[in-house]
């Protein structure tokens, strides 16, 4: 339905910054939100952040004021800078782009994933 790619991920000390990105090609459906979520082994995927076409966004509980999340609508490119690193932010961190297809049927997409690792 739709191709992203991310990248950004690595390792950093606590304290540290990272910045990943994601860019969307080939949709077939009209892109309205993007965002990001993290996965750790055996939890659930929880949310990070998520921003509208219109420039909304929304955070998780846990890295509001440290991360931001931004988009580039020309570029179908969303970007999450990661401030104030802590260890329990490691994570795999999912991209997903979500909307409407011709049909007005929500259609949505995730990345393929990229690991951020905080050190202590």
């Amino acid at each position: 339905q739709v191709q992203l790619v991310e990248s950004g991920g690595g390792l950093v000390q606590a304290g540290g910054s990272l910045r990943l990105s994601c860019a969307a090609s080939r949709s077939i459906f009209r892109i309205n939100t993007m965002g990001w979520y993290r996965q750790v082994p055996a939890k659930q995927r929880e949310l990070v952040a998520t921003v509208t076409e219109g420039g909304s966004t929304n955070y998780g509980d846990s890295v509001a004021g440290r991360f931001t999340i931004s988009r580039d609508n020309a570029k179908n490119t969303v970007y999450l800078q990661m401030n104030d690193l802590k260890p329990e932010d490691t994570a795999v961190y999912y991209c997903k782009a979500a909307g409407l297809n011709d049909y007005g049927a929500y259609r949505s997409a995730w990345g393929q994933g990229t690991q951020v690792t905080v050190s202590s």
